[in-house]
């Protein structure tokens, strides 16, 4: 299926003509009068989207299919405008708020499921209130699906059929773009605000690429896009935020957002990645990319609704909104800022064959260190067995220097699960070398 984009002058027709009363039903609760970010609102949607009833959400199950529709429940609740036409659409269709089509995903078919999955985006809009720059957009997104019970990527195979509910990934960053949602409708901003919850994330991007290939409106007139993705675990005042090099402005525009009480920001400029921002980083756009780091629950079914902290995620809604605001008012567009990439950069799901598992956690915010820092080793795992632990660098791995996340990846795979790989890491200052047994990734 094919949907059209609108061009600006078309979707400030459509947004004229919707009525401000739409209806405020369905599950969700109408927003309130007040503006501030709602720990007790983050936490309930967190909740239920991360409840057993959904079943993990993986992409073409009907856990799946029950989200996006309470989704689509909570725009509807929200006054949200519907943009997205279902096609055939005869003369007199109404738009509706479920993006849907069928995703291929070669990651599902080797983990023994459907290959062609029927699913969707949820899609909604807040017409910004300056008639000249309503036509531009600002696009706030966050993938809801996670991984179900088939345990595809997961990271506790011993699990089994167990569901992983995905509480910070990504029941998190779906409640940040709701309340969000809530708060810029209360009072908008000078451009429009496109609020997405993207399908397929899981298995490869699946629906953040549809989208951009099949947005309703035209990607140019895209100022940012703006992805959260695990923002519910905040330790220590530490968040992470990608895509800062983007544009020319972002860094300074994220600084001046960081009012106090002041998160200690670990700023990194690349607009790729394993996350939806990286799909429309790819199509010329500036990005930033929300994250508060990995944690000993990410891909387990042990990341549960009650592990998070939701006024840390009121924290990071706060200065969300604070940077959407100055991107969608600010008088003038930003200037994209392209940096080279790489097909490492775009994660493992691009590769072909069984993948080697090593089962340490990098340290995805050491980016001034050289070399790769773990900041945990699994349980049970080869790192384990060979003698890593949480701390060492990684400098070297069979033979290739390893300065970064990137090359460390290139490194890693070009071996295969059996493989046996020489590791040298600095440990306290010194250089040690271990040899691991390469497993097999797990899922």
């Amino acid at each position: 299926m094919t949907r059209r984009s609108l061009r600006p002058a078309a979707l400030a027709a459509l947004m004229a003509a919707t009525p401000l009363a739409l209806a405020c039903h369905g599950a969700g609760v109408p927003a309130p009068a007040r503006t501030a970010p709602d720990s007790a609102r983050l936490a309930a949607d967190v909740r239920t989207l991360a409840g057993d009833a959904f079943a993990g959400r993986l992409t073409g199950t009907p856990g799946n299919d029950s989200a996006r529709a309470w989704i689509a429940d909570r725009f509807r609740a929200l006054a949200l405008v519907p943009l997205i036409r279902p096609q055939p659409c005869p003369a007199d269709c109404a738009p509706g708020y479920e993006q849907r089509f069928v995703a291929t995903s070669a990651v599902a078919r080797r983990a023994g499921l459907p290959s062609e999955m029927p699913t969707g985006n949820v899609v909604a809009m807040i017409p910004g209130r300056d008639p000249a720059r309503r036509g531009q957009v600002v696009v706030l997104g966050a993938h809801f699906d996670h991984l179900g019970r088939a345990g595809v990527n997961a990271l506790d195979p011993e699990a089994r059929d167990a569901i992983r509910n995905g509480a910070d990934d990504n029941a998190s960053g779906v409640a940040t773009i709701l309340e969000l949602a809530r708060l810029l409708k209360a009072r908008p901003p000078a451009r429009s605000v496109a609020i997405v919850a993207f399908t397929g994330e899981e298995l490869g991007l699946l629906g953040s690429a549809w989208f951009v290939d099949h947005a309703p409106f035209a990607l140019d007139s895209v100022q940012a896009m703006l992805n959260f993705d695990m923002v519910g675990r905040l330790r220590d005042d530490r968040l992470m935020v990608y895509g800062t090099a983007t544009a020319t402005e972002l860094a300074a525009i994220v600084d001046s957002a960081n009012i106090a009480p002041a998160f200690s920001i670990v700023a990194i400029g690349d607009g790729t990645g394993p996350s939806d921002h990286a799909s429309f980083y790819l199509k010329n756009l500036p990005v930033l990319h929300f994250f508060t780091d990995l944690h000993d629950d990410y891909h387990r079914a042990t990341d549960d609704a009650e592990r998070i902290n939701a006024a840390g995620m009121a924290r990071v809604v706060g200065l969300a909104e604070r940077i959407t605001r100055t991107l969608a008012d600010r008088p003038s567009r930003l200037t994209f800022v392209r940096g080279p990439v790489t097909a490492s950069r775009m994660g493992a799901t691009t590769r072909r064959g069984p993948q080697p598992y090593l089962g340490s956690v990098p340290d995805m915010g050491a980016v001034e260190t050289k070399g790769l820092r773990l900041s945990a080793i699994r349980p049970g795992s080869p790192a384990e067995a060979g003698g890593l632990k949480e701390g060492d660098v990684i400098v070297e791995l069979g033979g290739k220097a390893i300065t970064d996340l990137y090359t460390y990846t290139d490194a890693l795979f070009a071996y295969a699960p059996g493989d046996q790989v020489e590791i040298v890491v600095l440990r306290a200052g010194a250089r040690v070398t271990v040899r691991v047994t390469l497993g097999r990734r797990p899922g």
